[in-house]
């Protein structure tokens, strides 16, 4: 599959520009400083002007991190996914919601995917999380149960994490990042924020149908670059049984 750029309509350019100047006001003071800096870095490619181009992020990014976009149809099968991940290949649809569904869709879609997405994949040391997550599924590739535990440190990572940072809390998931909404909602009132726990987090139940109200937060990256050296400890002796 491939994005077809030209395809885009009319209304497709005017949904980007109206979800991304929205939702990059909305982070100030909210995201965390690195994905702001590389949201900026990446401007010439990532911009609210237009519907970006797979081959203007993937010249960019592989240039600066060996990462490149990988077109799918929608959400694909978990081993498939961490298969990707592991080749350094990020998983992206090419469609894109309608005006009238700004604030809520079921199922990622592209502004998700990108803006939620790509910017931090120019940092290295998060860009490598990613990967040792994909080369561990890879490598347990026939373990439901450790599957099943990769997707919960990506959820309460990757996609809904938070960092505390020295000017308070902040945010780095791109399911937080790509929402207005749960941008804001992290804020409010009765949500639960927890440090980060790598057993709590592999034991936790997540849904994927609502907002979330409960969030781990952690220090710094390299917290969860330390996360994956203990599970690549603990999952080892599996694999040499099954060796």
């Amino acid at each position: 599959m491939k994005q077809i750029h030209k395809n885009y309509s009319v209304e497709d350019f005017q949904v980007w520009k109206a979800l991304f100047n929205r939702q990059k006001g909305n982070l100030k003071g909210k995201a965390c400083a690195d994905y702001l800096f590389h949201l900026d870095e990446m401007a010439p490619v990532l911009n609210e002007n237009k519907v970006p181009d797979f081959r203007e992020l993937n010249e960019m990014l592989l240039d600066k991190t060996g990462w490149s976009i990988e077109v799918v149809p929608g959400l694909i099968p978990v081993d498939d996914f961490f298969e990707l991940l592991a080749k350094r290949k990020f998983c992206s649809s090419t469609w894109l919601r309608k005006m009238h569904q700004l604030d809520y869709l079921e199922e990622p879609d592209m502004f998700h995917d990108i803006f939620g997405h790509i910017p931090l994949l120019m940092n290295p040391e998060y860009a490598q999380f990613i990967e040792d997550i994909g080369q561990l599924g890879l490598r347990h590739k026939n373990d439901r149960s450790i599957l099943d535990r990769l997707e919960k440190l990506y959820w309460f990572t990757i996609e809904f994490g938070l960092m505390q940072a020295q000017d308070g809390l902040q945010i780095y998931g791109a399911g937080i990042i790509s929402s207005y909404g749960e941008t804001n909602h992290i804020y409010t009132e009765g949500v639960k924020i927890s440090g980060f726990d790598l057993e709590h987090i592999l034991n936790a139940h997540f849904t994927t149908s609502e907002v979330q109200n409960q969030y781990c937060s952690i220090d710094s990256f390299a917290q969860l670059y330390s996360s994956i050296k203990s599970l690549e400890s603990r999952w080892a002796p599996a694999a040499r049984k099954r060796a």
